[in-house]
């Protein structure tokens, strides 16, 4: 395992826009975000849900305002948290120009969809006198009637094409501080619509594979058409789309970022999959690292493996390691052989010296920091 963190990956150059204090596209990190699926009108739920997302590492949620009711309710959800927060509208103008007034940090709203010319220019208007940028977002179940007839299906090149009608209108309207989503549940068709408007425009791309699926599809299909494209240099901020608990969202996020060196927060586990030469409960000892360890926000890797085989070669690697033996279990610190732990008493002992290895990590970057 190479633990150098740098990542091989060669990023698409793109505009910069703030979402609030979230630097999206240009040489800043991929940022991760989810939605709430609360009624936005329920504002305590809708809080509470909201600062779940940001424990977990949300750099950004989006929430739902269908309603005048919703705006209203967003106003006292807005000074409840602190997290940059997108509305997401459809058609009504009049909610667009309300959150901006009430200090929503970006708009998914498709100009296009708003109708008349003087209400795109009247919230184009206010978005660049807040400075406030606007995310336009195709979405292969919604293109219009006259792409599904010229197309006969929703395709990469209508997704563009829709793309482009919303694109004009801001270039019209000298208004360039926005973000391009082209999401669908098919993965093929997806990463060709993102990979054909990639080279077209300079704006960041925000990058989802819509209506994924539950729990372990929507992962399985997200990994892999936000990993092509990732792999591409394509992709500025993601959204994973569960049928989940939204924090599966930002926790999958991470693991995809992870998993290409574009991101580093809590540890990288390295475990093998089992088999009959281990000498410990592999797969259990590993649930339960994981879950006691989801509070750890410090980077670092750690190598559970069963035996002697592949064991010290890969906790060698890690900063915290963990290889079964024949008599007892070595544990490896920064690549040094350290203690021998027992199977009794094993997760509480890799617990405690991950937590250990994770604070004194944090020191040297606090100090890194301090010094800088």
């Amino acid at each position: 395992m190479n633990k150098n963190p740098e990542s091989p990956i060669k990023r698409r150059k793109s505009r910069q826009v703030m979402v609030g204090n979230v630097p999206v596209g240009g040489d800043a990190p991929i940022a991760v975000q989810s939605m709430t699926n609360t009624e936005t009108t329920d504002v305590a739920a809708t809080v509470a849900q909201i600062k779940s997302l940001e424990d977990a590492g949300a750099d950004i949620v989006r929430v739902s305002v269908p309603t005048m009711d919703a705006a209203d309710a967003f106003a006292e959800i807005r000074r409840q948290v602190n997290i940059p927060l997108v509305s997401d509208i459809h058609f009504d103008y009049k909610i667009a120009l309300k959150v901006m007034e009430l200090g929503v940090d970006c708009l998914r709203i498709n100009p296009g969809n708003i109708g008349r010319a003087d209400r795109v220019r009247q919230v184009v208007d206010c978005a660049k006198d807040k400075n406030i940028p606007i995310r336009i977002g195709v979405n292969a179940g919604s293109l219009e009637k006259d792409l599904q007839q010229k197309y006969g299906e929703p395709t990469a090149e209508a997704l563009v094409e829709s793309a482009f009608r919303h694109i004009d209108i801001l270039d019209k309207l000298d208004f360039q501080n926005f973000k391009v989503s082209l999401k669908a549940s098919e993965v093929f068709m997806t990463v060709d619509a993102y990979r054909r408007i990639a080279n077209q425009i300079e704006q960041p791309l925000h990058l989802g594979i819509t209506e994924a699926g539950g729990f372990r599809g929507g992962t399985v299909k997200s990994s892999v058409g936000l990993g092509l494209l990732l792999m591409d240099g394509i992709g500025d901020t993601i959204r994973v789309s569960l049928a989940s608990d939204p924090v599966n969202e930002i926790k999958v996020g991470y693991d995809i970022l992870k998993s290409l060196k574009l991101r580093t927060r809590g540890i990288n586990f390295i475990a093998c999959p089992s088999c009959s030469r281990q000498t410990y409960d592999v797969i259990n000892t590993m649930n339960e690292l994981e879950t006691r360890l989801e509070d750890v926000i410090v980077p670092m890797d750690v190598a559970v493996i069963g035996c002697i085989v592949n064991g010290p070669g890969e906790a060698k690697e890690a900063d915290i390691g963990l290889a079964g033996g024949a008599t007892a279990n070595r544990v490896y610190i920064d690549g040094k052989p350290h203690e021998r732990l027992n199977n009794e008493t094993l997760v509480d002992d890799m617990e405690r010296m991950i937590r250990e290895r994770a604070a004194a990590k944090q020191k040297e970057l606090d100090e890194l920091i301090a010094k800088a």
